[in-house]
């Protein structure tokens, strides 16, 4: 992006999922944790994270990271609790939103990439989905 005095305004929405099906129990490396989404070439702000079990689950920790080297380190940046969860056709599956998004979307720099991670192993996998606006 061109260095200006101007405002800057999203100029595209995006999205992006993952499915997390191995543990993640290290939280300094990139073992067991999936791309989520990729920021556009001007940066942007991720504005909605959410996490859903696809198959009855014991309580686990979600984690995001953040990697502003093109995945080749994660910093952890942010976790949720995932409360254990049966899933069945009569009851509504629990949803888990990041709730430091409520406060203000999460501005990334150009081509940073989110990657999720879960600490206990779903063979089903937990899914998460992003979204973002690009500069």
């Amino acid at each position: 992006m061109t260095v200006s005095n101007k405002a800057v305004f999203p100029q595209t929405v995006t999205a992006g999922v993952a499915v997390c099906t191995a543990a993640k129990t290290t939280y300094g490396d990139t073992a067991n944790a999936v791309l989520l989404l990729t920021v556009g070439a001007d940066g942007g702000e991720v504005t909605e994270v959410r996490a859903t079990p696809r198959a009855t689950c014991t309580a686990t920790q979600l984690q995001l990271y953040v990697s502003l080297d093109g995945g080749v380190t994660l910093s952890l940046f942010e976790t949720a609790l995932l409360p254990a969860t049966t899933v069945s056709a009569t009851a509504a599956i629990t949803t888990v939103t990041f709730s430091a998004l409520d406060a203000r979307p999460w501005r990334l720099p150009a081509n940073a990439k989110l990657y999720a991670a879960t600490g206990v192993a779903l063979a089903a996998g937990v899914q998460f989905i992003a979204q973002a606006r690009n500069f």
